[in-house]
């Protein structure tokens, strides 16, 4: 994969990291932290100019934020809650809570959840599903993605031949947000369980 960023980056320079970022947000196992401090080591070796490494990688997450918000807004709310009714353990009441919560938070959580590794990409659907305004979700994650593209590109940049140094410490707290979100699945799995044979036991008596 990597090998495969530096040719497109050889190729075409800075909008090829651009275009690496924006596949990025499509297919999270294509991570950022290779991506950005390899885009850095780039132009530190003066084969694209810093400046532009910053531009076109945050325009490539902007554009592949945009084409989830799109996935989401196809979605829609009613097919979203259709879906949801047709999953096992899963209740519609779940998705009409998060959708609360989406509205109350959803400018908090678009601009933190482009920090945030797996929920990068994620974040983009139920703002889209939810239609929050384009304007308002394109400027939240401008903004977002130039600090978190900003401070990899700059590691990349002034580590130099150690920029790989970055997907190692980065790569820790991804396992770490993935250890959580396995360990939330698992409790709610449990719980909705455990629901499930109260009412079965209730409904026996």
């Amino acid at each position: 994969m990597v090998d495969w960023v530096v040719e497109l980056m050889d190729t075409l320079g800075a909008p090829g990291a651009g275009i690496a970022i924006a596949l990025e947000n499509l297919f999270p196992p294509l991570p950022s932290e290779v991506i950005l401090p390899l885009s850095g080591f780039t132009a530190s070796r003066g084969s694209m100019n810093l400046l532009d490494a910053l531009i076109w990688t945050t325009l490539g997450s902007v554009v592949g934020a945009l084409a989830l918000y799109g996935v989401g807004a196809l979605l829609g709310r009613e097919r979203t809650l259709a879906i949801a009714a047709k999953l096992p353990l899963v209740k519609v009441s779940d998705i009409e809570k998060t959708e609360a919560w989406f509205l109350r938070h959803g400018k908090k959580a678009v601009f933190f959840g482009r920090m945030i590794p797996i929920f990068r990409s994620l974040i983009s659907i139920p703002a889209g599903v939810e239609r929050m305004p384009i304007l308002q979700f394109t400027l939240l994650t401008l903004i977002g993605s130039a600090i978190w593209n900003t401070v990899f590109v700059m590691a990349g940049y002034l580590l130099g031949e150690q920029w790989h140094l970055v997907e190692t410490y980065v790569g820790i707290g991804s396992k770490v947000v993935l250890g959580v979100v396995v360990l939330a699945v698992l409790i709610f799995i449990g719980v909705r369980l455990g629901e499930r044979r109260k009412g079965r036991h209730a409904a026996g008596r």
